[in-house]
């Protein structure tokens, strides 16, 4: 009997959680937009290299990029009313229903089109007002209509936990849509959601592969809906009989309500002639909220799959109609000449199946989405810093990322609207970026793996800077880049001091010796071992530069001083002795010869004997594209890394920053209206920004192609610098500037584009949460580092984070996610407190008096 009632007790609770409906808590806002700022909005919903679908700032959906490539303002259908929305059906007792697009109204300019399809939904009713709340990676629209007796906030997120991959990762957008009865009478309300089954269409007319052959899509071919219920929830889910099962836009689609409301559903409409479709559903729904199933054969490829929950509303009262949309498209190409799959396939191959899983987790993975953002909104950083890092973290859930079946993190450079930018986990670009290893270690460790184990050479130590895929042909070619390189050193050194994991250095030290000693080559990069970088080095300007110059200088600098301190590790004294004395040489040399007394500069070397020119010789020939006595925004990037990494100072502090002063005083422009920039502009007009490049005492006849423009990760690379050497004003003034540009009206704040959106260099922005904190952790010590400033400050080591709340006398260190071991703390102003070995758990704090 006990055994009994024990499996009637469980089959209850069972039943009870599959009841629960899962409904939002109140979300945190860090940005409003509203009015002209909303037209570019377009914040992607999906996880870290799954995919998404993006939330429009009026509440459209847009961007559908969940089929293995970028889908930049593809909606699924040539543009009109047949794109995926979702509408409320509205009826008072006693008064006239009405059906409303969830969604804001047109802009003016919007209007105009030869064939009156000027807009997706032109010809739906819409709601007359729109604003836009954010805090990444939650979304709220607010939709309000004095015609229409409610009010609707628009919810949209994915789960997004620092140091979780596997949550953070998942293949879902969940759309919450709260609706508040503003009449004296109920109501009947009803929310839908709509979806053409466009599986095998992924918005490209035709591919191209990396290697340049084309790869005609299939298509939508006999593609199928089917309505589902299990454990309380009921959906549909959309299939293809007809797609070639190994084509790229190939795989599954489900649309799932899990809730109390009576749920109703279509797994198709009228053939879609002369726009019957919609007509069709249209006149279903509004005829009372709810959908009657079609029973007659399906004649269109890409039938309409329509779910509709209805509830009843009291006066005054809010209820809430929840929406998970998951997807599964495994056949992920990338760059590769084969499908080399994704990660997530694995773990959610059925939709449906994976919003099944899911939905019971619902509260959890809000709780500790919230947890996380509520954390660093509540620190001390000014609202733009906050801002910059927290909606750049989008760039790891664009199609800029994906993961390979074997978990290795793969990127592009960035994405254009149909294909990837760039390909092979750039080196030279993803050098910059530092939100990943301080967000998701494991993710980042994974990226070193790529580069150390699958892209040097064993013979000679050359670092493919573009990975080719598959990871076994990583290795091919003899395409090096010195910064790229460079930085990999400096990035490995950081990964093993984060994680602490001694193995993790082991495995991958023969080649990461062997990658700097690549640098020491017969007429390699510094083939005499002084320290100075004198042969052709390419570089992130996507050039070689000719001679010394601080870009790839200070990088370089870096890597000796990462390699000695890991040789030292490694009982390597040997190497270790040598990297230091050429580190000393090089350092010294950088301060004497390239610091003219205001900025480094470079020194131009003839491309042939690498010998130096004389710049003034009225007859000498200078190479093109070089940067010769030119300010460079960047010029300080090794430096920057180091500070991160807590490798101290490359070179003369107070060049540093009499350097860094410079790069204020002569690329920032507070106004670009009178700047002539010949190249792409990504700041313009009366817009402020760091120039890349200026050459205050004349410049070169043909410098390096991107010198006029404006990267945002050069910027915060630079903004970061300042802050680390205490020009608070300078740094945050850049930051500002920024954001001021990416404000929803001219650019969405949630891609900052270089060549190409979600522009990975753009996740720099962490750095200024570093610069600011002076947060450093080793796990290999056991030690932390904060600023003695008081304040609130969230940290994070890419494995566990929490805050720190500094006073005069103490600091309260609290663990909000993961396990912390530390042996002793350090404040910037020299108080030190030695811990023992304490061990601080998830949900602990500890207090450290000083």
């Amino acid at each position: 009997m006990k055994t009994i009632a024990s499996t009637l007790f469980i089959l209850a609770a069972a039943i009870a959680a599959n009841a629960q409906e899962w409904k939002p808590q109140e979300w945190p806002v860090l940005k409003h937009y509203e009015q002209n700022s909303l037209y570019q909005i377009s914040m992607p919903v999906g996880g870290i290299g799954t995919g998404t679908v993006s939330l429009g700032g009026r509440g459209e959906l847009r961007d559908w990029e969940i089929m293995n490539i970028p889908g930049k303002n593809y909606s699924t259908v040539q543009t009109g009313n047949n794109a995926p929305f979702f509408a409320i059906y509205v009826s008072p007792q006693n008064e006239e229903s009405t059906t409303t697009l969830l969604a804001g109204p047109l802009y003016p300019h919007e209007y105009l089109q030869a064939e009156g399809l000027p807009a997706n939904h032109h010809g739906l009713p819409r709601f007359a007002s729109a604003s836009f709340d954010a805090a990444y990676p939650f979304g709220q629209v607010r939709l309000a209509d004095e015609a229409l007796p409610v009010a609707v906030s628009v919810k949209a997120f994915n789960p997004l936990i620092p140091a979780d991959e596997e949550s953070s990762g998942l293949p879902i957008a969940i759309f919450a849509y709260e609706v508040t009865n503003t009449n004296s009478q109920p109501i009947a309300v009803s929310v839908c959601g709509s979806l053409r089954n466009f599986i095998g269409r992924d918005g490209s007319s035709f591919r191209n592969n990396w290697y340049g052959n084309p790869i005609l899509p299939a298509g939508a071919k006999a593609n199928r809906n089917t309505c589902m219920e299990a454990n309380g929830a009921k959906g549909i889910h959309f299939t293809s009989e007809g797609v070639d099962p190994n084509d790229p836009a190939f795989g599954n689609i489900a649309l799932t309500a899990h809730t109390t409301g009576k749920v109703t559903h279509r797994t198709s409409s009228k053939t879609d002639n002369w726009s019957n479709a919609i007509l069709n559903f249209w006149d279903d729904f509004s005829d009372d909220g709810e959908l009657t199933e079609r029973t007659e054969p399906i004649t269109e490829d890409d039938p309409m799959g329509s779910l509709a929950i209805k509830k009843t509303i009291e006066p005054g009262a809010t209820e809430t109609f929840t929406f998970y949309l998951t997807w599964n498209f495994p056949n992920r190409k990338a760059w590769a000449p084969v499908v080399v799959g994704n990660y997530y396939s694995q773990k959610y191959p059925n939709a449906w199946q994976t919003a099944l899983d899911i939905i019971p987790r619902m509260p959890q993975l809000e709780r500790r989405t919230l947890q996380f953002v509520n954390a660093l909104l509540q620190s001390t950083y000014p609202e733009a810093v906050k801002e910059a890092a927290l909606f750049n973290i989008a760039v790891l859930r664009s199609q800029t990322v994906f993961r390979l079946p074997d978990g290795h993190l793969m990127a592009w450079e960035g994405a254009m609207d149909r294909y990837g930018s760039c390909h092979g986990s750039c080196t030279h670009v993803w050098n910059y970026e530092v939100t990943t290893p301080f967000l998701f270690g494991t993710l980042a460790r994974s990226m070193r793996d790529v580069e150390f184990a699958h892209a040097v050479r064993p013979d000679n130590g050359l670092m493919n800077f573009r990975a080719a895929l598959p990871l076994s042909e990583a290795a091919k070619g003899q395409a090096a880049a010195a910064d790229g390189q460079m930085g990999t050193i400096m990035k490995a050194y950081r990964e093993w001091q984060l994680s602490g994991d001694n193995n993790f250095l082991a495995t991958y030290w023969p080649n990461i010796r062997k990658a700097l000693a690549y640098a020491w080559t017969d007429k390699g990069w510094d083939a005499n071992r002084d320290g100075v970088m004198e042969g052709a080095q390419h570089n992130t300007m996507d050039i070689d530069y000719y001679g010394p110059n601080p870009e790839v200088g200070f990088w370089y600098l870096g890597a000796l001083k990462a390699a000695h301190q890991m040789a030292v590790a490694m009982k390597d004294k040997d190497f270790a002795e040598q990297c230091l004395q050429i580190f000393r040489k090089g350092s010294r040399w950088i301060d004497a010869n390239l610091f003219n007394g205001e900025y480094y500069e470079q020194k131009i070397t003839d491309p042939a004997t690498f010998e130096f020119l004389d710049m003034n010789h009225p007859g000498v020939k200078i190479p093109s594209y070089q940067l010769g006595p030119g300010c460079l925004v960047d010029q300080l990037v090794g430096q920057y890394m180091a500070h991160i990494c807590g490798l101290g100072y490359l070179a003369d502090k107070n060049n540093i920053r009499t350097a860094l002063a410079s790069i204020m005083k002569y690329n920032y422009k507070p106004n670009l209206s009178r700047h002539f920039n010949n190249m792409r502009s990504y700041a313009m007009a009366n817009e402020a920004g760091l120039l890349i490049a200026s050459w205050p005492k004349g410049r070169l006849q043909t410098p390096f192609p991107y010198f006029a423009e404006v990267w945002t990760g050069l910027e915060y690379c630079a903004a970061g610098g300042m802050i680390y050497e205490g020009m608070e004003a300078g740094g945050l003034q850049c930051i500002q500037a920024v954001r001021a540009r990416y404000d929803g009206a001219k650019r969405n704040p949630f891609s900052e584009p270089e060549c190409g959106h979600n522009y990975a260099r753009s996740m720099s922005s962490w750095s200024a949460i570093l610069a600011l904190s002076k947060f450093h952790y080793s796990g290999i010590s056991h030690s932390m580092s904060l600023t003695a400033q008081p304040g609130i400050y969230f940290w994070s080591n890419g494995y566990a984070w929490g805050q720190c709340t500094v006073s005069t006398d103490a600091v309260k260190l609290q663990v909000l996610h993961g396990k912390l071991t530390l042996n002793s703390f350090h404040l910037t102003d020299g108080r030190t407190k030695k811990l023992g070995q304490t061990n601080i758990s998830e949900g602990e704090s500890h207090l450290i008096q000083f």
